[in-house]
Order: C-alpha cells, then structure tokens, then sequence
C-alpha cells in the first residue's frame, strides 16, 4: 500500500474525470515503465516506486502521492499527471494539488547550468561540460535525460519555468520563453556538480546543435530532469543507435554491471566519426558507417538490430534510440513479431526526417 506514514510528504489531487476507468490501463501501464509496482483492492490502485508511493481512488476520483523527500514527490507528482494529461486529454483534466509543497516557488526540477569547458570529440561531436548546484536529483530516477533550456537570438534572455498547480511546470509567455530539447547525460558527477552532454553539430534549424557550435564558457542554459524512461536491468542487451543516440548508448557501455553481456550497433557518418568509449561490460561494440548515404536513409542499424537473435533464457532488454522511421521498424519487430511489451524494450525516436526539435535536435 502506498499510505503516506507521518515522517513522509504527502498530497492529493481531485480528478473530475468522468472516464477515468476507460484509461487507467493505459496510465498504470505507463507508470509501470517507470519501474512501479502496482496493486489493486477494490477501487483503489496502488503504486510504489522506489522513491515513493502513488495510489488513484477510482471511486472518489482522487490521486493522491508520498515521498520521503521533496524530490521524490516532486518526480511522482509529475509522473501522475503527465500520465492524466496524456490519456485522458479528451476531457481536458483540472488537475490541482493541494497538501505538502503545493505552496512551492521553484522547481524541483530545474537547475540553472554555466558552460565551464568545450570541446571536439570529433568532426561532428562536441562535449560541453556544464557546472551547477545541487545536482543529486539528476543520478535518481533512472532517466538519462535532461530537457535543456536555450536561450536564442531572438530570446537572449529567457525566463525559467515555474511550478504549476498540476505539478508540471508553468512555462513564461512566448517573448520570454526559452526553447526546449532533450539531450542525454553523458557524464554526472555529483560531488563536483558536473554535467557533460555530447552534442551532434550538423548544419540545418537545429537550434541545439546552432547554439553548441558557439557556445563558449560562462553561457548559461537551464536544464530540467531527468526525464525518460529508465532502462531495465538485465544479464544481456541488444542495443543500436545512429549518432543522435550514440551518447546514451555510450553510457550505458560505461556503466551496465561488467558481467553484463550482449551487442550493440551504432550508425555513424563515416569511420572518423568513431569515438573513444570505456566500455566496462562483456557486450560487443559494432560501428556501422554511412559512407555518403544521407542520414535517415541506410536501413543497416535496423536490420542488424531485428537480424539479433535473443537468447532463450536468462533476462534480456532491447533498447534503440535513432531516426523516426528505424525506431518504427525496430519497435514493430520487438512488439509484434517477437511479442516483447515494454518490460523488455525500449525504441525511440530522437529525431524524424525533415522535422526539427524532438530529442537531440
């Protein structure tokens, strides 16, 4: 049960949602992604996750949340309502808590960031080394994510979000808002409060890649997270990335447990591309280059990722991060052909062909 004791912070937020019972599989299973464990008595559902508890009333269409600290309720607060948001959008939920931190003036999740070093890795791949405060929100969770705040020619000078009554954050109207995109974490260290994020520089409207081609230090940008979804321990993986997801992949070679093993793929430009990983596990690095073929348009990472055969016992996760259109192919053999459900994959799609934004740019 996720009954908050006397020790720990608690809320709740009334739910006027009519339908509520025609998505709460859909929301438990999203908040099961996130490593929760769920229960059902009666009409009430219950979530605990390792930094706190969740539960929804059904019959009192109540959600109410409870964390030992300010940063866990803050992350499940944000969970549950993003997940209402999501499913539930046809009836345009109110969502308002009220109880412990209700009354908050800055964001749990926000730090604000100062460039202290920048440089090649290669041709196409810039590190960017960030200090700040306070950053041990960003080795929980399990998310390798953070959602970078830039300022921008047009908007040097942009306002940090505030919380919002839902516990999402409340943006600044448009002429102070800064544009948000999604990197990876490449490096954490917390004691020194560090962050490195890696950044992919190609011509083009990413607005990413444009402000890390000049980024110099004492520039400033805000990150908020960690945000996605963590990925499943497991004894072996099969992994592929093309460039915009080499980053994340790279981590995770340099901190999977050593016994871990498995193969991966990662799609590069062209063999000067390849970069440096400490790959600390038993799983075999394969590199995969282009050689001239436009970028979202050689099928070779997916079709080497669906041509791995997985092994028969033992646990297993898939994990792809790459263009829209591979992420498709790749989640469609893992979901359908081979019948995997969330639990043991996961395919996103860092960026689409001929659209700009999404995740790293």
């Amino acid at each position: 049960m996720s009954e908050a004791s006397a020790s720990e912070l608690a809320c709740e937020a009334r739910l006027n949602l009519r339908h509520l019972p025609h998505y709460m599989d859909r929301i438990s299973d999203r908040l099961q992604s996130f490593e929760a464990d769920a229960s059902q008595e009666g009409q009430r559902i219950d979530f605990r996750f390792a930094f706190g508890g969740a539960s929804f009333d059904m019959e009192r269409l109540v959600m109410r949340a409870n964390a030992a600290d300010r940063d866990g309720l803050a992350r499940i607060k944000d969970l549950l309502a993003t997940a209402v948001r999501v499913y539930a959008r046809e009836e345009n939920p109110e969502i308002v808590w009220t109880g412990d931190l209700a009354d908050e003036t800055r964001l749990a999740q926000l730090r604000e960031m100062i460039v202290t070093d920048v440089r090649d890795l290669t041709p196409h791949m810039r590190r960017i080394r960030f200090a700040g405060e306070d950053l041990s929100r960003f080795a929980k969770f399990g998310g390798m994510h953070i959602r970078m705040l830039f300022p921008t020619r047009e908007i040097p000078d942009p306002l940090w979000p505030m919380p919002g009554s839902n516990g999402l954050p409340a943006w600044p109207s448009d002429d102070r808002r800064p544009v948000a995109r999604v990197y990876t974490i490449r490096a954490l260290d917390v004691a020194n409060g560090i962050i490195d994020v890696d950044f992919l520089v190609h011509p083009g409207e990413s607005v990413g890649a444009a402000w890390a081609m000049q980024a110099a230090p004492g520039m400033k940008v805000g990150i908020m997270g960690p945000v996605g979804r963590p990925v499943r321990p497991a004894a072996w993986y099969v992994l592929g990335a093309d460039e915009t997801g080499l980053p994340a992949l790279a981590r995770l070679l340099e901190t999977l447990p050593a016994e871990t093993k498995g193969v991966a793929f990662v799609e590069i430009a062209e063999d000067g591309e390849r970069q440096e990983i400490a790959n600390a596990t038993g799983i075999e690095l394969h590199w995969l280059a282009r050689n001239g073929v436009p970028a979202g348009e050689d099928r070779r990472l997916a079709d080497a990722v669906c041509a791995v055969a997985w092994p028969q016992n033992g646990s297993a996760f898939g994990w792809f991060a790459a263009e829209a259109a591979a992420a498709k192919i790749v989640r469609e053999h893992w979901r359908g052909t081979l019948g995997f459900g969330r639990d043991q994959t996961l395919a996103a799609a860092y960026w689409r062909r001929g659209a700009a934004g999404l995740m790293a740019g």
